[in-house]
C-alpha cells in the first residue's frame, strides 16, 4: 500500500510546472540540432555534441509515458478510478491534431521546397503515418516522425493498460521494464525496408524512452525505496546523465557524418537516450512535494513549456524562412545568428498557434464534455481523484 498522509512524491500533483519547463528544454534542443545541422555545423566534437541533442525526443517520449500512465498506475494502487479511454482519446486528438494539421496544410502549401508533393505525402503527413509509408517525410516537416510515434503509442496506451489488468501490482514495474528491454532488439528482427520505410522509426524501436516514462509513473505510487532515495540526488543524476550524453554522442552510438547507424549503434543510442530521460525527469516527479524547482518551474519557463509544441511542428518552416533573412543557403555556417532567428520566429509563431488554435480546441472540448451538468470526472492523466475545474461558459 501506498503510504497514507502527505503526499511522498510530487509528481502526483495535477500540475507540474517543472515538468512544463523541461518540456520547453526539450523543444529548445531539438531547435538547436536541427539549426547545427542546417548551418553545416555537424562535424568534429562540437558537432556531435550538437546532433547529439535530437535524445530530447527520448525525453518528450518519456514524459509522454509518465503523464499518460500515471493515471493508470494510480488506479492500480487504489488511488483513484480508472481513467476512462474516450475522454482520454478525445483529449490527445485535441491537444495534438488541430495544430498539426495547420502545420501540414500551410507547409506543403507554401514552403517552396514541400510545395507540390504527392497524394501520398499529403496523406501520410495528415493522417500522422509518414513513417510506414515510403519516402513521406517532406522538407520542412520531417521532424514529424516522433509525433507519429507519439500518435501510435497514444492509441496503443488504453490496450496496454488493459493488459496490465492482468497483472498484481507487484508484477507491474518488472513486466514494464521487460518490455523496455525486449525493445533493444527490434532492430535485429528480420522486417523489409520496403521502398525506403525504415523500422527503426517506428513505435516499438522506441518502446524503452516510453516505458522509462511509464516505469516512474508506477515507482510514484509506490512506497518511498530505492529509486526516490536516487532520484532525490540531483548531482548523482546529473553526472549519470551527462556520462550518457557523452556515450551516446560517441562513435559507440553515433554514426559518421551522412551514414547510417548500425544496429548495434541504435541501441547504444536508445538505450543511453532512456537512462538520460530517467536522469531529468526522476527529480521532477520522484522527489519530495515541497522539492523546488526555481528555473524550471518558473513562469517564464512553464509559459515556453506551453507553447514548446508549437515551436515543435513549426520550427522547421521557421528555419527556412531564417535563411532568406541572413542571406545564406543551408550548410554554409552562421550558426548562432540561425539559430537565434529560428529560436524567436519559431517561439512567436508558436505563441499565436497557442492562442489561436490549441487553446481555443481544448477549451471547447472541456466546454462540451461538461455541458448538461455531466459528472466531473477527474483528468485522465490524473494521480488523485480531484476534478477538473468547471470551463467558463459564455455568455
Amino acid at each position: 500500500m501506498v503510504e497514507s498522509g502527505p503526499e511522498p512524491v510530487g509528481g502526483t500533483r495535477a500540475f507540474l510546472p517543472a515538468v512544463e519547463g523541461m518540456r520547453a528544454c526539450a523543444a529548445m534542443a531539438v531547435v538547436v540540432t536541427h539549426v547545427a545541422l542546417q548551418t553545416g555545423h555537424s562535424g568534429g566534437i562540437t558537432g556531435r555534441l550538437l546532433g547529439r541533442l535530437d535524445l530530447a525526443v527520448a525525453v518528450f517520449f518519456a514524459l509522454s509515458g509518465f503523464l499518460l500512465w500515471r493515471g493508470h498506475a494510480a488506479a492500480a494502487h487504489g488511488l483513484r478510478a480508472r481513467p476512462a479511454t474516450g475522454p482520454y482519446l478525445r483529449s490527445r486528438f485535441v491537444r495534438i491534431v488541430p495544430a498539426y494539421l495547420v502545420t501540414v496544410i500551410v507547409v506543403l502549401t507554401l514552403l517552396p521546397d514541400a510545395h507540390g508533393s504527392s497524394l501520398s505525402v499529403w496523406l501520410a503527413n495528415l493522417t500522422l503515418t509518414q513513417d510506414y509509408i515510403p519516402r513521406a517525410l517532406t522538407p520542412g516537416l520531417t521532424q514529424m516522425w516522433s509525433l507519429s510515434v507519439e500518435m501510435t503509442f497514444y492509441l496503443a496506451l488504453p490496450l496496454l493498460a488493459l493488459t496490465a489488468r492482468w497483472l498484481p501490482a507487484r508484477a507491474r514495474v518488472p513486466a514494464i521494464a521487460a518490455v523496455a528491454l525486449a525493445s533493444f532488439g527490434w532492430g535485429y528482427l528480420p522486417i523489409p525496408s520496403v521502398n525506403g520505410a525504415n523500422p527503426l522509426n517506428w513505435a516499438p524501436a522506441y518502446a524503452s524512452w516510453f516505458g522509462t516514462g511509464m516505469l516512474l509513473a508506477e515507482w510514484m505510487c509506490r512506497p518511498l525505496g530505492w529509486m526516490h532515495w536516487l532520484a532525490r540526488r540531483r548531482v548523482l543524476l546529473a553526472v549519470i546523465a551527462v556520462t550518457a550524453y557523452l556515450i551516446a554522442a560517441s562513435p559507440l552510438a553515433m554514426a559518421r557524418h551522412l551514414t547510417h547507424a548500425t544496429v548495434e549503434q541504435f541501441v547504444v543510442y536508445t538505450a543511453m537516450g532512456a537512462v538520460i530521460a530517467g536522469a531529468l525527469l526522476a527529480p521532477l516527479v520522484l522527489d519530495r512535494p515541497s522539492a523546488r524547482h526555481r528555473v524550471l518551474g518558473s513562469v517564464p519557463m512553464v509559459t515556453l513549456g506551453r507553447w514548446s509544441y508549437g515551436l515543435f511542428i513549426w520550427h522547421l518552416a521557421a528555419l527556412d524562412m531564417v535563411f532568406p533573412v541572413v542571406g545564406r543557403y543551408a550548410f554554409t555556417g552562421d550558426f548562432p545568428i540561425v539559430l537565434v532567428l529560428t529560436s524567436l520566429f519559431g517561439f512567436a509563431i508558436a505563441a499565436v498557434s497557442y492562442a489561436l488554435v490549441e487553446a481555443p480546441c481544448r477549451a471547447a472540448l472541456r466546454r462540451w464534455e461538461f455541458r448538461g451538468n455531466l459528472p466531473m470526472l477527474p483528468l485522465d492523466s490524473s494521480a488523485t481523484t480531484a476534478s477538473p475545474p468547471t470551463p467558463t461558459r459564455a455568455a
